[in-house]
């Protein structure tokens, strides 16, 4: 698994993609959180947190970490490697988790950099004592929780199919649905009344839940039976595919 995990890593790197992933991610949220005159801008809202910048990020990795997944299984189903590696002295689960955990490492590198963030608001606020440290730990926290499905979903989609842009495509529609969808669904009065089951079963229901600095057990069990499902179908995909 180590040896799948450290070739999938520093694939990223041997190429354009890492770095890319990484700048364009740093690029946007740092021009749309400080430059640009958004509705995310920190200094349009006059208060010194990093409430915006976590209501930002999700958005953001719903494009990224699918590009960063697509070609995970995508590429080695268009090879013509995938059979090879089934056949090899390695389990599907190694396979699965080698290949997701090289994925989420670039991920959790991007986030690293705006931890400065938390230093820019302390030096802006006039009240530096007031800042809810608590919350914004568990906001990294639940952002953690939230790429770590973003990922699986994204290992799951690249098995769908050994064309990367339809990994992607396909990536992209389930985290927006999984995130996003639900919680409208819930909100859009479709149904006449609001369903809360709706609003629950979205990742940014519970996602809101920590950035409030709530660390719910409920929460944070959700974001892990989520992960554990789609990792549960990649396995069973590649299954198939091995027969």
């Amino acid at each position: 698994m180590f040896a799948i995990l450290k070739k999938e890593f520093f694939s990223f790197f041997s190429s354009i993609l890492g770095i890319l992933v990484i700048l364009v991610f740093l690029i946007v949220s740092g021009l749309t959180l400080w430059v640009f005159d958004t509705p995310y801008n920190i200094y349009n809202v006059a208060y010194a947190d990093l409430t915006l910048f976590f209501e930002l990020v999700p958005w953001v990795f719903l494009f990224l970490i699918p590009g960063i997944c697509m070609k995970s299984f995508s590429e080695e189903q268009r090879q013509g490697t995938l059979e090879l590696l089934l056949t090899k002295p390695v389990s599907i689960n190694q396979l699965i988790f080698g290949k997701y955990l090289g994925a989420l490492a670039l991920s959790i590198i991007a986030i690293i950099p705006t931890l400065i963030y938390i230093l820019s608001i302390y030096n802006l606020s006039k009240t530096p004592e007031n800042i809810d440290f608590g919350a914004i730990v568990a906001s990294y926290f639940g952002l953690f929780l939230l790429i770590k499905v973003y990922t699986a979903i994204g290992i799951f989609s690249s098995t769908l199919s050994h064309n990367q842009l339809v990994a992607f495509i396909v990536a992209v529609v389930i985290c927006l649905f999984v995130y996003y969808g639900f919680y409208a669904l819930s909100s859009s009065g479709i149904f006449g009344v609001d369903i809360f089951i709706f609003e629950y079963l979205s990742l940014k229901f519970h996602y809101k839940s920590m950035m409030r600095g709530v660390l719910d057990t409920r929460d944070i069990f959700y974001f892990l039976s989520m992960w554990l499902f789609f990792m549960i179908l990649t396995q069973w995909r590649l299954k198939t595919l091995k027969i």
